[in-house]
């Protein structure tokens, strides 16, 4: 199949796609990547060994949240309108100065090396085919400036998870900005882990085995932070208390292969395996309030937004604090079984912020409509997460990309067979509370 037309197509990118895909049919080529979610996850779950479907896959709790996400999608139903032009629609969203083809992101997922080895590069490639901005995540597989270095000029925003060292956060803000990021995504909730279960179960994350923290391997703050805990630890004496087993030996090995420098080398070295103890230690801040988050702007000029936001008065303190921009969002389900959907903070925070800072929503998006309903009830844009990550598993970039071309293509058909042609004219009056 061929490469997915920009969402700028004129004529519409949901057509071209549309077209491609029967075009390859007459061929005999199918897919490599489901156009629905349920088969796309299907297929995924297939295809993912045991540790990584857990981690991509898995919830706080029992999944209460990551159920009431997309319970909240089904309270609203589209009304379409008839007769009208839609022939020609405009796709494009702008935001922080920069024209987007469309009002989707890739959201920051951590430890995509999980599911294939090319893991954060990848979903770069992916998010710059389409021209869309892709969140590098703090707890990526690749250094930031490797992901920002296949992307060309292609749209790119840093998620920061605030750590417990400042001297940290200045040194990531830093190279975000260094890389030419259009953005810093705070994320608030996740100051610490929630108690997800099937991570749990398998006694799994990835993080110990050294996956997931290369934007800290390759941090020079960081890397003194490692340095100066080996000396502490000879000057005092102490010795690492390691039980050799077998998956302690594994272990060993994947913190030493994701280190920076050769694997032998790493395998003699103290430093992979005080590494990893050092993010742990860290990497994320119990402690973070309102007064932190007062010191952004000497720490940055990026615009800022903040990440994990559900509550109306937060939404509201957090335009009185100066910030850009606010992502509402449960973290797609994986920190508090038994939260507030995202959608549904999405209706109280959007009057609440009254258009004062863009608006973004994470967490269950799945499809075209989707979108279309977030945007109707105040968002700005949206990010897609599990989506693009299940598509890397069975194709790499081409799958992520392909992924989230889908629902920017279904979104697309959704707005015209809605009587609608532009994302402005999205609003409340085309739905219908179920």
């Amino acid at each position: 199949m061929t490469e997915p037309a920009a969402p700028s197509t004129p004529g519409g990118f949901g057509r071209a796609r549309q077209n491609d895909i029967y075009r390859a049919g007459v061929l005999g080529r199918r897919p490599r990547v489901p156009t629905d979610f349920a088969t796309l996850e299907r297929r995924a779950r297939r295809k993912l060994p045991a540790r990584a479907w857990a981690y991509a896959a898995g919830g706080a709790g029992g999944g209460a949240t990551m159920r009431a996400n997309r319970a909240a999608f089904d309270r609203w139903a589209i009304v379409p309108r008839m007769l009208r032009d839609v022939s020609r629609r405009d796709l494009g969203v702008e935001l922080f100065g920069r024209r987007l083809p469309a009002p989707v992101l890739f959201a920051p997922v951590g430890a995509a090396g999980l599911v294939h080895p090319e893991a954060d590069v990848a979903v770069a490639r992916a998010a710059a085919a389409l021209g869309v901005p892709y969140v590098l995540s703090s707890q990526g597989c690749a250094p930031m400036e490797e992901c920002a270095a296949v992307m060309g000029d292609a749209p790119r925003w840093f998620q920061l998870y605030w750590s417990s060292d400042d001297a940290l956060v200045d040194s990531l803000l830093r190279r975000a900005a260094a890389i030419r990021a259009d953005a810093v995504v705070v994320t608030l909730d996740t100051t610490m882990l929630g108690w997800r279960p099937m991570d749990l179960n398998l006694g799994s994350l990835p993080f110990a085995r050294g996956q997931g923290i290369a934007q800290y391997t390759s941090d020079a703050r960081f890397r003194d932070l490692v340095r100066e805990r080996i000396a502490a630890a000879r000057a005092s004496g102490t010795k690492p208390d390691v039980t050799v087993t077998l998956d302690a030996v594994k272990a060993l090995v994947s913190m030493s292969r994701r280190f920076p420098g050769g694997l032998l080398a790493n395998l003699r070295s103290p430093e992979p395996r005080a590494a990893v103890e050092t993010f742990l230690d860290v990497y994320s801040r119990p402690s973070l309030s309102w007064d932190d988050l007062a010191t952004l702007r000497a720490r940055t000029d990026l615009p800022v937004l903040l990440k994990g936001v559900l509550h109306p008065d937060d939404a509201r303190r957090a335009v009185d604090a100066g910030v850009d921009g606010i992502v509402v969002s449960n973290h797609g389900g994986r920190q508090v079984d038994g939260s507030i959907a995202a959608l549904d903070a999405l209706t109280g925070i959007a009057p609440a912020v009254a258009g004062r800072v863009k608006l973004l929503l994470d967490s269950g998006i799945r499809s075209g409509a989707d979108v279309f309903k977030a945007l109707a009830l105040g968002a700005d844009a949206v990010t897609v997460g599990r989506p693009h990550l299940y598509g890397l598993a069975l194709a790499g970039a081409e799958g992520a990309r392909d992924a989230v071309a889908d629902i920017i293509a279904e979104f697309d058909l959704t707005l015209g067979l809605s009587g609608l042609t532009s994302v402005a004219e999205v609003t409340k009056d085309a739905l219908q509370r179920v």
